[in-house]
């Protein structure tokens, strides 16, 4: 094998996209922090005990493992940032109101989590800590589509999920770790022949529910039909109140429920949702409530959020222009380097042709030149 050939799924970003996911990035950035976020930068390699501390066999299975040379304990590259936000929130800041943070970095996956993606994505998100209320939840759904808004993204859509209304359902049943995960499998594969297997022992208001779910999704009245099949489910309705709030804030995209989606189940405590987008394969933005995720770190705080690729944003949108660019010739005078450092103190790129060549510069729009004119340097049109 070539020694330049890299692992699968894992590849080099050359500069028109590499461009392109700096300027997305650095417009999210801007985004969360308009809203109060803090940016924290947490680092890719942790103690693989404190990397998957009560977050599940999944992220395990998706998380490279390694020794320190200098320790002998385990270490892990992270596969998510989500607990590494939260670990800050508990133990770094401890703060008693609310926090807003951000964050985007890669993280690296052993498999990758959906066809064609990579295992290095660069990952943004935002957590607000603190707040057990709904606004929380509708702040993180508001704030994903003003990032996706800020990339110019096209025709999203918003569709809506709360984990609460299955463990309602399950409430006190003795179920095993095996059939709990075997039953979250065929709901979000809609099984309905499976669901009827794993549910026959279980009781008739909890089975009958758990079939019902897999017919309720679509538009705002699957929550009406859910009030009505789920009505001796104790707590559904609160929950189903708590999606309908969050629908009514959401005005630039259209909202869809899908009550048996679970994605993530282990993971969320309350509502969740996902944004789409046309041209995407897989949603773009996954969300929700998870108020147990600092529960390990010793702070159990109310936590809501959202995380995208921003490898994937990319794929979706339109390229963006080119960076107006000046031209200007390679020079040892003092006149015309004083010229040039300062039309780049006034933030122009300005492009030195060096000596037997033209312009070769593929991601900036020379759209003007630096020449002299009566023995001044002027910038003048192309």
């Amino acid at each position: 094998m070539s020694a330049w050939v890299l692992p699968d799924h894992i590849a080099d970003v050359l500069p028109s996209e590499a461009r392109h996911i700096e300027e997305l990035r650095r417009g999210l950035l801007d985004t969360a922090r308009s809203y109060g976020y803090e940016l924290v930068m947490p680092p890719l390699l942790e103690h693989l005990d404190s990397l998957l501390t009560g977050t599940g066999e999944a992220l395990d299975l998706q998380t490279f493992k390694l020794v320190d040379q200098l320790s002998g304990r385990s270490l892990g590259l992270r596969a998510d940032t989500t607990q590494q936000v939260a670990r800050i929130d508990a133990h770094l800041l401890n703060r008693r109101g609310v926090t807003r943070l951000c964050y985007c970095g890669p993280v690296l996956h052993t498999r990758p989590d959906r066809p064609h993606a990579t295992r290095e994505p660069l990952q943004f998100g935002a957590e607000i800590y603190g707040h057990p209320g709904i606004e929380a939840d509708i702040e993180a759904v508001l704030l994903s589509l003003e990032c996706l808004r800020s990339a110019n993204v096209q025709d999203v859509s918003v569709d809506l999920a709360d984990v609460r209304i299955v463990r309602s359902l399950l409430a006190g049943l003795p179920v095993g770790l095996q059939t709990l995960a075997r039953v979250h499998a065929a709901l979000a594969a809609k099984d309905a022949s499976e669901l009827t297997f794993l549910a026959r022992d279980f009781p008739a208001n909890a089975r009958e529910g758990l079939l019902a779910l897999l017919q309720l999704y679509g538009d705002a009245s699957v929550l009406d039909e859910a009030e009505i099949a789920l009505k001796s489910i104790s707590g559904v309705r609160q929950v189903l109140s708590d999606l309908r709030a969050i629908a009514a804030r959401v005005q630039s995209a259209r909202v869809t429920f899908d009550l048996a989606d679970l994605r993530g189940y282990a993971y969320y405590s309350g509502a969740r949702f996902a944004v789409y987008a046309q041209g995407a394969s897989d949603a773009l933005v996954r969300g929700g409530r998870y108020d147990e995720v600092g529960a390990v770190f010793g702070r159990n705080r109310p936590a809501a959020g959202f995380s995208l690729d921003v490898k994937q944003l990319v794929g979706v949108v339109s390229p963006r222009p080119l960076k107006a660019a000046i031209r200007a010739p390679w020079g040892e005078a003092p006149d015309v380097n004083a010229a040039i450092a300062a039309l780049r103190q006034q933030g122009e790129t300005v492009v030195c042709m060096l000596p037997g060549h033209g312009s070769e510069v593929d991601e900036f729009h020379c759209d003007r030149e630096l020449v002299q004119v009566g023995g001044r340097w002027v910038v003048r049109a192309l």
